[in-house]
């Protein structure tokens, strides 16, 4: 009897076990997640990011959201995701985009967006 309780007790922390690294990997996120900081002056009404070598934009990401100036959103990939350069377009309200090409993800884990309206100028720093 000792050993039926033993070798459930063992069974059962095993699929304990078993079950926290499984959530863990499916938890991970890609090595090209990013956080997309809004300095614009602007409210950002769709988001695309796409890989650089595509013809397409693939989805909006924000979908029926929006990204107000001054905040941020953290961009996941899948962990499977093996593609490196990609592409970044932003449209407002009014249908102005811009967009940033070639941008090597799995160096930047932070990128802040800005906008000049004097200058008709964007930009983007990275972290």
């Amino acid at each position: 009897m000792k050993t039926r309780v033993f070798r459930f007790r063992a069974l059962a922390a095993l699929a304990i076990i078993a079950l926290f690294i499984t959530a863990s990997v499916f938890a991970r996120g890609g090595k090209q997640d990013f956080i997309l900081h809004n300095q614009t002056g602007v409210e950002i009404n769709s988001l695309y990011v796409s890989p650089h070598d595509s013809n397409d934009w693939e989805e909006d990401i924000l979908g029926q959201d929006t990204l107000a100036n001054g905040d941020s959103v953290k961009i996941t990939f899948d962990d499977h995701e093996k593609k490196v350069h990609w592409d970044l377009k932003i449209t407002d309200k009014d249908g102005n985009s811009l967009e940033w090409a070639d941008l090597n993800l799995i160096e930047i884990s932070e990128l802040t967006i800005h906008w000049d309206a004097k200058k008709g100028k964007g930009w983007a720093d990275a972290k």
